[in-house]
């Protein structure tokens, strides 16, 4: 008996066999979405073809009776097998070039399943892949676990049927469309394919571990029918209390029937949602979702969202809406980094393993999570993120706020689009009441012919027309002293005041100077930043909306979090200057409901922020006071107006042309971007050419190198670590997190701990680490903060130097 798992509780045994039939199974339903099912039944099906040795059945006994001496682990390398018997039958078969490029897309997937994608070539002038399948000779047992593999799993005249189909796949894929190049087509089915082979691998070893029988299934349909129908009472319940509000309630009830209508009678693709600032998007993009999800099947709806704060409010009001917890998945990031561990899960389901297994695979029917994640989803090292790809496909996904798509990665994000569109069957909402314009770039996104789901968008603008934008940043600059005392002379006009400055330090400091200022205003002052974790931001927000409804004085000193989606309206919006879009986003903070007539936006330039390592806020700054020169000049520029639909396009289409260089991706250590390691052709790849004069030939129909991209590839420029914070229930839970022994207790401990993070820079990590105010959990995977480095007022004290008497417990 060959075996693939020991389980952790009893030693009952899983099957090579069983193991491998069941994955197969599950990939194939996931490859189906795509019309891949056999690339993916075949990729699961090789995969642990390895496992059909004495030597792995060795190792796995000796491993399970001397755990406290187990065998190194890897020491048996199970993952090659499978990926070099495909190169051996196909690769250099000349009657079917389909069936030899299926050899290199589903032959590296199954050698990477326990780590990345390899390069095919690397900026070494090697080929890990080749090196793989072709040259590696110490593979045990390699010709019985053949013969094992066919007399057990598939006979070799079945596999090959199995695999033409899969070939057949393959080149009706390839066909499809024309708009994209074969290695970019090839570079994301390759992804979608190692995407099912690791969430099949990684649930099926799951369930056997945990024992579960009966997979878990929603009826999506009755799910988003019932959704719809208590969204839909919902809005019927709304009663404007004055003359003002019935105008917004009747411009957002026609704005929400038009994206009903939109749904049913137009095909799933990329479309755009403009909707004013207060013109009730969150609900109106919910609506379409429902209805398309509903006419087209759709499996699920998933919102991308900038910031978790938008999570937060986003998450609590659709699940006040849906009344069903239960299906509703918030994913703010991943708390524990990926193990980059080779034969990680090679079959005793330790501790470790069970970090790997406990990653949430968004297959729930609504999830709601980052732009960080979707992103990783499809160009992050590592398993964990790209277990989630597939579930991307078959669903209808609403970006709000999309145009804080981070600069460099505007080309990746409009590739990945065009993928989910042309091959996934999903639907794309752009939704933002500041389209950026990334039909414009070089990659451009293929946005649908008359894609605007909104019309008249001008007369609508004119209508939710609640503030006045006025500039303060082009004649002068503010101190952080000079804004206090500004800050207080508005307190005498207005009741409430909300102050978005650019880094987090000038937001501490000014916070700091007007709760020591000896004015005796008894006006309460609260802080925001990223240096709070979620639920932390959260409570703020509660205690600063009571004051807001309540109409009490309150001022507010954040970052930008504030500003994309928060439902907040604040009589005076004072923001520093940065992009057009941004400032947008503030005024949309500034009487957003028009109960109090015109009010005013302040635009001013803080000359004590230290925008060097924030470059593209800093490129955004400089092309907004551009426009704003202009409408100094001429007061009919733009419209008129800063905020104008003109303003916006010119502000987009002259920052990406400024910033054309990075749009990209650059790896400056590599002198080379994303897409170019990605997507070129052979002919154009930098390391095929230098390849191929070294070794004198290159036997590959792929040349791109996919695992060197992702080791380089961050979201935030500036990696971040992961940090538990232990604000209220956050002590508990990281009390909590050494002691949970199952993969679903655990699963549900780290989507809860999601709330009490905070994301780390590398030099507020060294800080913290110097003066001792961190803690590990989990076997050192995950981190956790000391109580006195972490206060109630700024959140997050590098210094540890929060005074236990004053803290928040």
């Amino acid at each position: 008996m060959y075996i693939a798992h020991i389980r952790e509780s009893d030693h009952s045994v899983q099957t090579v066999r069983r193991h491998l039939l069941e994955t197969k199974q599950l990939a194939e339903s996931f490859g189906a979405k795509i019309g891949v099912r056999h690339l993916s039944g075949l990729a699961a099906m090789l995969h642990d073809m390895g496992k059909y040795t004495k030597a792995f059945r060795a190792y796995l006994i000796q491993a399970v009776r001397n755990p406290d001496a187990p065998p190194r682990r890897g020491s048996v390398d199970h993952s090659t097998a499978g990926g070099k018997l495909l190169f051996e039958l196909f690769h250099n078969d000349n009657s079917n070039p389909y069936l030899a490029a299926l050899a290199e897309v589903i032959g590296n997937a199954i050698i990477s399943h326990h780590s990345y994608l390899h390069d095919f070539v690397s900026p070494a002038n090697t080929s890990p892949f080749l090196q793989r399948v072709r040259d590696k000779v110490d593979i045990p047992e390699y010709e019985q676990a053949k013969h094992r593999f066919f007399s057990n799993v598939m006979d070799e005249t079945s596999f090959r049927k199995y695999a033409e189909a899969a070939a057949a796949e393959l080149q009706a894929f390839l066909q499809r469309t024309n708009t994209e190049t074969t290695e970019s087509k090839l570079l994301f089915l390759t992804k979608f394919i190692f995407s099912t082979l690791i969430d099949a691998d990684r649930t099926n070893t799951s369930k056997f571990e945990e024992e579960e029988s009966i997979s878990r299934s929603y009826d999506h349909i009755s799910l988003m029918e019932a959704c719809y129908t208590r969204l839909i009472n919902k809005l019927s319940t709304f009663q404007p209390t004055n003359e003002r509000e019935a105008v917004i309630h009747k411009l957002r009830g026609q704005m929400s029937e038009q994206c009903e209508r939109h749904a049913l009678e137009r095909p799933s693709g990329i479309y755009t949602l403009s909707i004013p600032t207060g013109g009730g998007k969150t609900l109106a993009s919910f609506r379409y979702a429902l209805k398309h999800a509903i006419a087209t099947g759709k499996k699920r709806i998933v919102y991308i969202i900038p910031y978790t704060t938008i999570i937060e409010q986003n998450a609590d009001e659709l699940r006040r809406l849906i009344a069903d917890d239960e299906h509703l998945l918030e994913h703010h990031s991943n708390l524990v980094d990926d193990m980059d561990d080779d034969e990680a899960l090679d079959g005793r389901v330790t501790f470790r393993q069970k970090m790997k297994l406990a990653k949430d695979n968004w297959d729930v029917p609504i999830v709601m999570t980052t732009m960080v994640q979707f992103l990783n989803a499809f160009y992050a090292y590592g398993t964990r993120n790209i277990r989630r790809l597939h579930n991307l496909c078959e669903a209808v996904i609403i970006f709000d706020e999309v145009q804080k798509v981070p600069l460099h990665c505007v080309s990746l994000f409009n590739r990945a689009l065009n993928f989910l569109k042309t091959y996934g069957q999903s639907s794309l909402i752009l939704c933002t009441a500041t389209q950026p314009a990334l039909d414009y770039v070089e990659h451009k996104l293929a946005i649908n012919a008359e894609g605007e789901m909104i019309s008249h968008l001008e007369e609508l603008i004119q209508a939710f027309e609640r503030v006045r934008v006025i500039d303060r940043a082009t004649d002068e600059t503010f101190t952080t002293e000079k804004l206090c005392h500004f800050v207080k002379a508005k307190l005498l006009e207005v009741r409430s005041v909300l102050v978005i400055l650019n880094t987090k330090s000038v937001v501490r400091k000014l916070y700091q100077r007007l709760t020591e200022s000896s004015d005796k205003q008894s006006v309460p002052v609260y802080h925001l930043s990223t240096a709070m974790c979620p639920a932390h931001r959260k409570h703020i927000l509660e205690i600063v909306k009571k004051h807001l409804h309540n109409g009490k004085p309150v001022v507010c000193v954040s970052t930008q979090l504030i500003e994309a989606g928060v439902d907040v309206s604040f009589d005076c919006v004072i923001r520093s200057l940065a992009g057009l879009d941004s400032i947008a986003q503030a005024a949309g903070r500034c009487n957003r409901h028009g109960r109090n007539g015109i009010q005013n936006v302040y635009v001013i330039d803080h000359m004590e922020e230290d925008l060097g390592h924030l470059e593209e806020v800093r490129e955004g700054k400089e092309v907004a006071r551009k426009i704003l020169i202009d409408l100094k000049l001429d007061g009919s520029a733009y419209g008129g107006k800063l905020l104008s639909q003109q303003a916006m396009e010119r502000y987009f289409t002259e920052f990406y042309d400024k910033c054309k260089g990075r749009l990209d991706y650059f790896i400056n250590d590599l002198r080379q971007s994303m897409i170019t390691l990605l997507m070129s052709r052979k002919k154009d790849h930098p390391y095929a050419n230098s390849y191929k004069i070294l070794h004198g030939t290159l036997p590959l129909y792929l040349v791109n190198s996919y695992g060197t991209a992702a080791e380089y590839f961050h979201v935030i420029e500036n990696d971040t670590k992961t940090v538990l914070v232990p604000y209220e229930r956050g002590k508990e839970i990281i009390a909590r997190l050494n002691g949970y022994e199952t993969i679903a207790d655990l699963t549900q401990t780290l989507r809860q701990a999601q709330q009490y993070a905070v994301q780390l820079y590398p030099h507020e990590w060294q800080r913290l680490d110097q003066s001792k105010g961190l803690v590990t959990l989990l076997d050192g995977n995950l981190y956790a903060l000391k109580e006195s480095a972490y206060s109630k007022e700024y959140g997050v004290l590098v210094d540890n130097d929060g005074k236990m008497e004053t803290a928040l417990f």
